[in-house]
């Protein structure tokens, strides 16, 4: 992968951002499980883990019993660090 890609797999995108501990495991769940992306205002659920995603997506998926609903902030050139890793999206809090 290049610096200048705008775009990256919904699965590695989730690896790099530190929701799964390999890439495996996000790969499965995206495939068992499906997650919503929504761009440019329109919503539509995917189970496909190659599907490419950038930045600007809101990405809406379950992680340990709770409803994750985040922002893409940037897409990543590697998994790093916990706290490069959170610089990678913004957690939108569901109104109440």
């Amino acid at each position: 992968m290049t610096e200048t890609e705008t775009e990256v797999r919904v699965d590695i995108w989730l690896w790099r951002a530190r929701f799964f501990k390999t890439r495996a495991l996000a790969t499965d769940y995206v495939s068992r499980k499906g997650i919503r992306i929504t761009r440019h205002g329109q919503t539509r659920k995917t189970d496909k883990a190659g599907q490419r995603i950038c930045a600007g997506d809101i990405l809406t998926f379950y992680k340990a019993k709770v409803i994750e609903t985040v922002e893409v902030l940037q897409i990543g050139v590697r998994r790093g660090p916990a706290a490069e890793a959170a610089g990678l999206y913004r957690r939108i809090l569901p109104s109440a």
